[in-house]
């Protein structure tokens, strides 16, 4: 069994940084950590969507293994699971964006009495510290709690994106120069090259 020591760090970490964002996404889901924004559908769609859950979560966590070159892996298999990775971290990126710019689905005063909608629909708001505390009525510092929570995952997921992309760029120049092939056992990765070694 071939394994490279730089190559299992890297997939601890994207496994570590997966983590924060199921957490993130879950808290975010849970306003003012009270299930009935939840029940009564009054969480944004980019939440409820969970893109930091299956997204830059689950098929991230997927890719620790892509990093760790087995035996019986080819590079074929470790590539089609780092752009299914990158997928998931890109779209969970796109997601998180969004809800940071969109803002948060909250209880507010309009012209026609409290209603439940999207008051700060514009992200200028993200600089205007005298409208988070003085729109949303509920749930409570829900403003805040999204701009914190949308920031991380869109931040973690950013990251998961150039180690993927990165990791996969550099895969195919090897493949390209002959440093590795789909027929071969050698992964090449930005950090590190693991090989394939007899009696090992």
């Amino acid at each position: 069994m071939c394994v490279s020591r730089c190559l299992r760090c890297v997939g601890m970490s994207l496994v570590a940084m997966a983590m924060v964002c199921i957490l993130s996404n879950i808290l975010l889901m849970f306003p003012d950590l009270n299930i009935h924004f939840l029940l009564d559908g009054h969480v944004t769609i980019q939440a409820i969507w969970a893109t930091g859950v299956w997204g830059s979560g689950f098929l991230v966590c997927t890719l620790d293994t892509g990093y760790i070159c087995y035996k019986n892996t080819t590079c074929c298999w470790c590539q089609m699971k780092t752009r299914t990775s990158l997928l998931g971290a890109f779209i969970c990126c796109i997601f998180s964006v969004t809800g940071l710019v969109q803002g948060p689905l909250c209880l507010y005063n309009s012209t026609s009495g409290q209603i439940w909608g999207v008051p700060l629909s514009h992200w200028t708001y993200l600089y205007n510290r005298t409208v988070w505390s003085g729109i949303c009525l509920e749930p409570r510092n829900v403003v805040q709690w999204n701009m914190v929570l949308f920031s991380v995952m869109g931040a973690v997921s950013g990251l998961q994106i150039v180690l993927c992309a990165a990791n996969m760029l550099n895969s195919m120049l090897g493949m390209i120069l002959g440093h590795g092939s789909c027929r071969t056992k050698v992964c090449v990765s930005v950090f590190c090259v693991c090989e394939d070694r007899e009696g090992s």
